[in-house]
């Protein structure tokens, strides 16, 4: 069979000149594009409610691997090896390139199958030789590669991958017909030799390509025996997202296409093709990416780790489920402790480990994928008792323990009794999404997952009726997060959520900031009195701190009826303060809020924060700007411009539509070295977007801040600002500016407060 002299690996010599100076076709070629529509066009891609994962199947004991690497430091193998007991893993991914076979990791290798890893071995062309995979030396050179490495290991090994990122030109280097070349030495020599072909590596969900490669390996009877695809969602940000790539933000629910559905179709498509198993070999959450938009990057890399591989072992299409890198600054489970990373993608070839052993240390990710992997595979999947509204629950059992996986989706609570009786919850022991085993019940569920187990007879029904608590957000992650939990309250009156560190603390803060005891604000402890009463109390934990109390206690009647349908002003408080929280962006920690049942005034609810000391608010400084003054509290524009800029553009950068940015809504406290801190206030109004907000609403934003600055200072602080989006301020940006003068205006002449003051006048 065959037909391509054995060649020495190192007699291959590439084609002279940068990668980016040759040409390169898209490997989605017409053939590909026909076969992949054809497929689609007959309705095969139509698969009833394929966005929810299918009950009554089990997931394999050996669901979960990861991808593994080393360096010239032979300590880091014994690391490696160390830390995979740790997991309880035995499935690893080891990319294993030209240079590899007398080097580290050879070395690694080796030290795995000794130990009775199963290893999926990933063979990786060097960028040059991929591109050049239509030249004979270039073949000669791959199949000497593949005879050599099959060899010496493939009697040992579970499987051989290969194909890496193939449809992602820029990072694989193969050409349409390079890679069809490569991909037909390879499956000749590893069919002689009887081990398990997986391929050919598409990564993301782009089902054509694995359409029109399956179509074109079954023409030319090449198909391989595991279908591999690498089935990322952190351009969804989160696991249960509909993929907003695919019908932007607004359609993306109308094709539903979530990690569940795109598992679900990559499975029916690779048993159209006759192929017996889908598996994702690599998929993680980058750091960078994740601090795009939230500041917790290690945390909320955990979160999306759980509930990945908990949707992925729901969904009963995979095989496998691999994370990427083990040992990675960005991605993986253990920080490297450098700030290196190397040219190629860590996805296309995860080829060694950077950094110093003695700077290693496990992410929250790891001891959440040690506990995902000791508490779900193996187990049997009842299905999804919850998947909507922002609640997730998914039941697995074995003969000992039912197991529920309980989360929310980011920024959102969801109190457990409302969906639990409480006896079920009374009964349940509960563990942290690292693992731990809780002391109590949580009361809520987060974005952070939590497993709830009780022995295998127990029957456990959810409720059906609406809860109490609905369309709640909560920050938990960050300093208050971390340390504190959320609480619910409910009795025959009123209904809330606390913020403690403890049982007692909820305790406490539950008597003592109830609106039975709350009264009427004193007069000498007002802060502000209008549409709100805001009002300072002393810290029931603390005698030496402040808290803050806001009530509604004036609303005009259309206000009254429209309200109707909306939360609580203390509600939205609570949420608009907790998801700017969640974001990064400064504001008053929350610590309470109370609604009284079925109140129609809109009157009866309160929400409690700390009370922050600052020295100004943007209004002042802003106003005294306006009456020439070049400096307020010695703080000059020079100095504020850039640093509020700077705020400003990380606040919408992280997706926050403040909508009510007037100058008294931004507090200011004097730092040393003339740095200067803001704050936020009267946060209910706020919208939240899981990207950055567009340039409308930005100035939408700016035009409230801006009010009482002169147009030559508006030019300073909102150029600054448009500088930094590379942007002009043009007449176009010009124009809402003026708009919103002429709003003001307007209001001042026939407003509601114009009206008073000339009846006041009469």
């Amino acid at each position: 069979m065959d037909t391509i002299e054995k060649t020495p690996i190192q007699g291959y010599i590439p084609p002279p000149g940068p990668k980016t100076q040759l040409h390169q076709p898209s490997m989605l070629t017409w053939e590909i594009i026909r076969k992949g529509l054809a497929y689609i066009l007959k309705g095969k891609m139509m698969v009833p409610d394929s966005h929810l994962p299918p009950a009554a199947h089990d997931v394999p004991v050996d669901f979960a691997g990861v991808g593994v690497a080393t360096s010239g430091n032979t300590e880091v193998d014994d690391y490696v090896i160390a830390r995979l007991d740790e997991l309880g893993l035995r499935q690893v991914r080891l990319d294993f390139g030209y240079g590899d076979l007398d080097h580290d990791a050879a070395r690694l290798l080796e030290t795995l199958l000794d130990k009775g890893f199963s290893v999926m071995l990933h063979l990786v062309q060097p960028f040059e030789a991929a591109i050049a995979m239509e030249q004979a030396p270039a073949q000669q050179a791959w199949q000497a590669f593949l005879q050599q490495v099959l060899d010496r290991y493939g009697s040992r090994i579970s499987m051989v991958e290969i194909g890496s990122t193939v449809n992602r030109k820029r990072w694989a280097g193969y050409t349409p017909q390079g890679f069809l070349k490569a991909w037909e030495i390879a499956y000749r020599e590893v069919k002689q030799r009887n081990i398990t072909l997986a391929g050919p590596n598409i990564s993301d969900f782009e089902p054509l390509y694995n359409i029109g490669l399956l179509e074109i390996f079954r023409q030319r009877g090449q198909l391989p025996d595991i279908h591999t695809n690498n089935l990322f969602s952190e351009r969804s940000t989160e696991p249960e997202r509909f993929d907003h790539r695919i019908l932007k933000y607004r359609q993306a629910t109308a094709l539903k296409f979530n990690l569940v559905k795109k598992a679900r179709l990559l499975h029916k498509i690779t048993a159209d093709y006759g192929v017996r198993e889908v598996m994702s070999p690599s998929a993680f959450w980058t750091l960078p990416r994740i601090l795009r938009l939230l500041p917790d990057g290690e945390q909320k890399q955990a979160d999306y780790l759980a509930r990945y591989m908990i949707l992925c072992a729901a969904s009963g299409a995979l095989r496998q489920a691999f994370w990427g890198p083990l040992i990675c600054h960005r991605e993986g489970l253990i920080d490297d402790g450098s700030d290196s990373y190397p040219a190629l993608e860590r996805i296309t070839h995860y080829a060694s480990v950077t950094g110093d052993i003695k700077l290693f240390r496990p992410r929250p990710s790891f001891y959440t994928m040690q506990a995902f992997v000791r508490l779900i595979p193996g187990r049997h999947y009842l299905g999804a008792l919850r998947s909507s509204h922002g609640m997730e629950v998914h039941a697995f059992k074995d003969s000992q323990t039912l197991v529920h996986a309980v989360w929310t989706t980011n920024g959102k609570g969801a109190v457990l009794a409302d969906h639990y009786q409480l006896d079920d919850l009374q009964h349940a022991s509960y563990i942290s999404r690292e693992g731990a085993q809780l002391a109590t019940s949580p009361g809520l569920a987060s974005e952070s997952p939590i497993y709830i187990t009780w022995p295998a007879g127990r029957n456990i029904i959810l409720k059906t009726e609406k809860g109490l608590f609905a369309n709640l957000s909560i920050q938990r992650h960050g300093e208050q997060g971390e340390d504190k939990h959320h609480h619910a309250y409910q009795d025959d009156e009123w209904r809330g959520i606390l913020v403690a560190g403890s049982d007692e603390e909820a305790a406490l803060l539950s008597q003592a900031l109830h609106p039975s005891r709350l009264g009427k604000p004193p007069k000498d402890a007002i802060l502000r009195k209008a549409r709100n009463a805001i009002w300072t109390i002393e810290d029931p934990r603390d005698p030496a701190r402040k808290l803050v109390v806001k009530q509604p206690v004036k609303m005009h009647v259309h206000k009254k009826v429209l309200d109707q349908f909306k939360l609580s002003k203390a509600k939205r408080s609570w949420n608009g303060t907790n998801e700017l929280l969640r974001r990064g962006v400064e504001a008053a920690a929350p610590i309470a809020y109370f609604e009284k049942h079925g109140d129609r005034s809109l009157l009866q609810n309160y929400y409690i924060c700390e009370f922050v000391r600052t020295d100004f608010s943007i209004r002042d400084i802003f106003a005294a700007f306006h009456n020439g003054e070049t400096s307020y509290e010695g703080v000059t524009a020079e100095q504020i411009y850039p640093q509020l800029t700077r705020y400003l553009l990380n606040m919408h950068d992280r997706g926050v539509f403040f909508r009510d940015l007037s100058g008294g809504n931004i507090l200011v406290t004097k730092l040393e070295d003339g740095q200067l801190a803001f704050s936020l206030i009267d946060t209910n109004r706020a919208h939240f977007f899981n990207h950055g907000i567009p340039l409308s609403k930005r100035l939408s934003d700016l035009t409230r801040v801006c009010v009482k600055l002169p147009w030559h200072s508006r030019e300073q602080l909102v150029g600054m600002y448009l500088k930094a989006m590379k942007q002009e301020f043009g007449w176009r940006q010009r124009l809402p500016f003026h708009l919103y003068d002429f709003k003001v205006g307007m209001k001042k002449r026939v407003g509601r407060k114009a009206i008073k003051r000339l009846f006041k006048n009469k």
